[in-house]
């Protein structure tokens, strides 16, 4: 079987994701290709989308005033004329906001060839979107948007116009639409998508990659007392506030001081230099961490791992942690309650409530068997609900299905 992904980026951020099923694919003996907007990693399986031109950039100067995201690049329409794509037996969309891909080539690249879609977020049924928050005018059709400015924004608001637009084109498309939670699964069902098959694949995750190494070791190669409890937070931009920074000021700016001196925060990403100063907790900041290796020694010196998270689908920074067996307190928002579980893998605090959160950091810290046991679920978790091998299977089941459809 021969299998087309076709993504945003090929690493990075979400596009991790992407990469570990294309590499699961692989493992399994399917010839997996990528077709990305921009790419990074130097390989014959990986290839450009078509670049765009000058009228692309033209159309974008005023489809971008008038409120519309991604309906530019006219080269997307080139795409079935791509050797990767002439010789896929089958397409997989993920991402395709980020102004590499114009969303109106959907009916004619499933034309060509069957297609599925995974959704890593709530983008394809919104007038303009990621994530929604506490609005649900894309069940109705959108317009008077009040998160204009939330990526990707716009300028003026015609979310009712691009929310048309998509359920236009999806009325002339034929595709088989992924989830990677149960939240997603539902919201899809409510949204313009539910005409087509809906699928819960998880993404899988690395275990062999990621997965516990001893605390007392990886405090040492970090330069952390072992005395010391380690709280770890990471995202891509430590100032994205739909990752919570801004939460997890107020979460640690006021836990106890007897607590605060006895612990240690670990910090992986950009722009989380000033946290240490301002809660009064000595930090280490890692920056922005690509190795799979060393993400996994910091996880494994953790001893929680805090996802103060505003929006969320299926956070990797969650897998991870649950696959060194590390315990997790987060938010209770999105897809984050099928990885952290009560009682189970970590603490689920109410959303968006700094206080509710800090309660879960102090219980945790002050029950170290409770952690130990959370630890143990997480990685037996890990390796028995999301592994890449399985989440490869399942691609393979349904890709096979969709060609006999």
């Amino acid at each position: 079987m021969k299998t087309l992904q076709i993504n945003v980026l090929d690493s990075g951020g979400g596009a991790n994701a992407v990469n570990r099923l294309h590499q699961g694919l692989l493992n399994k003996g399917i010839d997996s290709r990528l077709l990305v907007g921009s790419s990074k990693i130097q390989s014959d399986r990986i290839k450009n989308t078509p670049s765009r031109n000058r009228l692309d950039k033209l159309i974008c100067s005023m489809t971008w005033r008038l409120g519309l995201n991604y309906v530019d690049t006219i080269t997307s329409f080139n795409i079935p004329q791509h050797p990767f794509f002439q010789e896929a037996e089958i397409i997989n969309f993920h991402n395709l906001h980020g102004g590499y891909f114009n969303y109106l080539a959907i009916p004619k690249l499933t034309e060509y060839k069957p297609t599925v879609w995974t959704l890593h977020d709530m983008w394809s049924f919104t007038g303009h979107c990621v994530y929604s928050y506490d609005c649900d005018r894309w069940k109705i059709g959108c317009g008077k948007c009040p998160y204009p400015d939330t990526y990707p924004g716009v300028q003026m608001d015609n979310t009712y116009l691009e929310w048309r637009l998509k359920n236009w084109v999806y009325s002339r498309s034929n595709l088989v639409i992924v989830t990677l939670t149960k939240w997603l699964t539902e919201e899809a069902k409510q949204s313009i998508l539910n005409r087509f098959p809906i699928h819960h694949i998880p993404n899988g995750i690395d275990s062999q990659a990621y997965q516990p190494i001893e605390s007392e070791l990886c405090k040492q190669i970090l330069d952390i007392p072992k005395n010391k409890k380690v709280l770890m937070f990471a995202a891509q931009n430590l100032q994205d506030s739909r990752k919570g920074g801004d939460l997890l000021y107020q979460i640690l700016v006021k836990l106890p001081e007897s607590l605060k001196s006895d612990c240690v925060l670990l910090i992986l990403g950009n722009g989380g230099e000033e946290i240490s100063q301002l809660v009064g907790i000595p930090s280490i900041n890692l920056g922005y961490v690509t190795g799979d290796r060393m993400k996994s020694i910091a996880y494994s010196a953790s001893d929680l791992f805090l996802c103060p998270t505003r929006a969320d689908n299926l956070p990797m920074v969650l897998q991870e942690s649950m696959a060194c067996g590390t315990p997790m307190v987060s938010f209770d928002i999105g897809g984050v309650p099928d990885l952290v579980r009560p009682n189970i893998t970590g603490y689920l605090a109410k959303a968006e409530d700094p206080n509710d959160f800090r309660n879960g950091i102090i219980q945790l810290l002050e029950d170290m068997n409770l952690r130990e046991k959370m630890g143990q679920n997480s990685r037996k978790i890990a390796t028995e609900e999301y592994s890449l091998e399985l989440q490869a299977q399942r691609y393979i089941e349904l890709y096979q299905q969709t060609l006999n459809l």
